[in-house]
């Protein structure tokens, strides 16, 4: 089961990679110097952008009529998000502007963009992404608006029209939607990576249960090939099947849930054999094993607490099994320990049930736990420049000096932010103290003390501003 410990390192990793990589949603901004061309390619951008919104049925800006497109525009999501920016918004109200000369051509446009080959092509797809609307819409604007008689002749009735301003105006509304897209496609990747580093996580939960169940096998092949030595000793012929047909390992390896999680998701330990070897060599030498093996009967409790102290003492101690799990997944090694708690209260589970064994843990504890990862990770992401600002306001200059504070730092805190405000039922230390830990294993020695130092001052800024009240 993944908790929210886990789920918090996994969301401030993934902010980390995603925030240092992302691609921003750019907007043109006004041209700094004026020249005929750049003031016809900014009024004729803004047009343009009025122009698709309209033939997606779109009302923005001072612009009086809705336009009844009889497409699938109005369905487009980057063109909805294109609606929505406020920047976007902001500009075309800035410069009044309606895109009213292409008015009379817009019900044409709409016909020659749904006859189109580029349209055709985009209907097919079962499930568009906006990659694929972004790719659509540079088409029609390269082919359709570029060159076609009837269009440039209505934007030629631009009072700053240039044939150069013009063509400028297509590439930058292509490199607006192109921008749009990237950020959403990166986002959207992002929110997977996420997704599947907690799948990564519940496998690795189920792989140690298997590791358990190769081992125990592992040993049976060995009692097994030692009865056909050249020489075969009475106990190699009449070995003491304790270990091999212990009862937890049964469970584990005829439980349904397991049985049904391998079929999706193989696991396998048979070509590790150093790893395996190792193991079971330390195993069979340990004290658990050896008064294990010395009592006189056992219990189903029994064969279940000798697992739970190889667990603890020998497999997740292993330097061999470090270096496996790098190898199989890079999200493993950090896991590890996490994962092993579960796989020990799986084992105190089974060993209360008894012969009656319970189902395996579940991926998250409930709904709340499943969508606290992506609730953090979006929200931190929407709101990430406002809860900077809060960072940089409180920042001591004699102490740090904001440059050069560890971008991890600033990741950590605003996921801290966004917990406190979204998630009120969370206790305040709890949320502190959880990436308090964080920061001092994954950013610089004196990230936990900057970390304290600053968010006192905040949480204050934040109860006055009525943004938390616990």
């Amino acid at each position: 089961m993944i908790n929210r410990t886990l789920i918090r390192l996994k969301t401030v990793q993934m902010l980390y990679s995603y925030l240092l990589t992302r691609h921003e949603f750019t907007i043109e901004p006004e041209p700094k110097k004026l020249t005929k061309d750049t003031r016809s390619a900014y009024a004729l951008y803004l047009d343009l952008l009025l122009v698709i919104l309209k033939l997606s049925g779109k009302q923005i800006g001072n612009c009086d009529n809705v336009f009844a497109c009889s497409s699938r525009l109005e369905q487009f999501k980057l063109v909805n998000l294109i609606s929505h920016n406020e920047k976007i918004v902001e500009l075309i109200n800035k410069d009044n502007a309606t895109a009213e000369d292409f008015d009379s051509v817009l019900q044409y446009i709409d016909t020659k963009i749904i006859n189109s080959v580029a349209y055709k092509d985009f209907i097919k797809l079962r499930k568009p992404e906006i990659e694929d609307e972004a790719n659509f819409w540079t088409v029609i604007l390269r082919t359709l608006f570029a060159k076609d008689a009837l269009i440039l002749k209505a934007a030629m009735k631009c009072d700053c029209f240039t044939q150069i301003g013009y063509q400028r105006a297509i590439d930058m509304v292509v490199s607006t939607l192109s921008s749009c897209s990237d950020s959403v496609t990166s986002i959207v990747n992002a929110k997977k990576s996420l997704h599947a580093s907690f799948e990564k996580s519940y496998e690795l939960y189920h792989a140690i249960l298997m590791l358990m169940v190769e081992l125990t096998r592992a040993q049976a092949t060995k009692l097994e090939e030692a009865k056909h030595k050249y020489l075969p000793t009475a106990e190699d012929l009449n070995p003491d099947m304790r270990f091999v047909q212990n009862r937890f390992i049964q469970s584990v390896e005829n439980n349904a849930q397991m049985g049904e999680y391998l079929k999706e998701h193989p696991i396998s330990w048979e070509g590790d054999i150093y790893l395996i070897n190792g193991l079971l060599e330390a195993i069979t030498q340990s004290d658990a094993y050896i008064q294990y093996m010395q009592m006189p009967v056992t219990t189903y409790s029994d064969d279940c607490e000798l697992w739970r102290q190889i667990l603890k003492c020998i497999i997740v101690p292993s330097d061999a099994l470090a270096e496996a799990l790098e190898a199989k997944s890079v999200y493993w090694n950090d896991d590890l320990y996490i994962m092993s708690t579960f796989v020990a209260k799986t084992i105190k589970q089974f060993a209360a049930a008894g012969n009656d064994s319970p189902g395996l843990l579940p991926m998250f504890k409930d709904d709340e736990d499943a969508k606290f990862g992506e609730q953090l990770f979006v929200d931190t992401i929407k709101n990430h420049d406002l809860y900077h600002s809060y960072v940089t306001r409180f920042i001591n200059s004699k102490q740090w000096e904001a440059d050069r504070i560890p971008f991890m730092d600033n990741v950590i805190l605003s996921v801290i932010i966004s917990e406190l405000i979204n998630f009120p039922l969370i206790p305040i230390p709890v949320t502190i103290n959880e990436y308090v830990d964080i920061a001092n294993r994954y950013s610089s020695p004196k990230s936990g003390i900057f970390i304290n130092g600053i968010i006192s001052n905040i949480i204050k800024t934040l109860r006055e501003e009525g943004k938390i009240q616990k």
